[in-house]
């Protein structure tokens, strides 16, 4: 008797790692430079602590989640009242940096602390006067910027983030959301 199957068709696919095209979305996993991986979006407030947790695939660009991002955030009021939905300012890189990005900061009345690339700046000069104003930016308040980026080397200093093992997306952003619970508790219990 023959073990072999009847046909190729039913042996089973090829594995997902090394064929991105049929990878399901729900696997938050791309191509980049460093191989597969998974990149983790947050906002964080001016501790450093997480506020919003997204994840994404880590060939995506980081400008589309933006509009996701703020539609998450609520930070909850220690009275009473709605939370807070609509913070002072936002600082970002330049991977934020997007008309529509800014716009829908202005629409919210949130005051955009963000660089502009070079390339948005040579294209902007070289429409002349009709390329318009550059857009408002303050260097001095930019420097609280760190605090974003000491927020996501705390965050990724977890093993669990660091290195995933998760398959799905979802199960990664869980352990993504239990470290921001867990520097938040930190942070409370008032240790370095």
């Amino acid at each position: 008797m023959s073990t072999r199957r009847a046909c190729r068709g039913t042996q089973g696919a090829r594995p997902n790692h090394m064929n991105l095209r049929s990878e399901p979305p729900d696997h938050g996993i791309g191509r980049s430079r460093g191989g597969l991986s998974t990149k983790i979006h947050q906002l964080v407030d001016g501790h450093g602590l997480p506020l919003v947790v997204l994840v994404g695939a880590g060939h995506a660009n980081d400008s589309p989640v933006f509009p996701a991002l703020l539609a998450h955030l609520r930070v909850p009021r220690l009275g009473p009242g709605r939370p807070r939905t609509r913070p002072e300012r936002l600082r970002a890189d330049k991977a934020y940096s997007s008309r529509g990005n800014r716009a829908l900061l202005r629409s919210r009345g949130i005051v955009a602390v963000i660089p502009q690339p070079s390339d948005q700046i040579a294209h902007r000069q070289r429409r002349g006067s009709r390329g318009g104003r550059p857009p408002a930016f303050d260097q001095l308040d930019y420097r609280g910027r760190n605090v974003v980026e000491r927020g996501f080397n705390t965050t990724n200093q977890w093993r669990a983030l660091a290195t995933r093992y998760d398959k799905l997306a979802l199960v990664y952003r869980g352990a993504a959301v239990l470290r921001a619970i867990v520097l938040c508790l930190t942070h409370l219990r008032g240790a370095p």
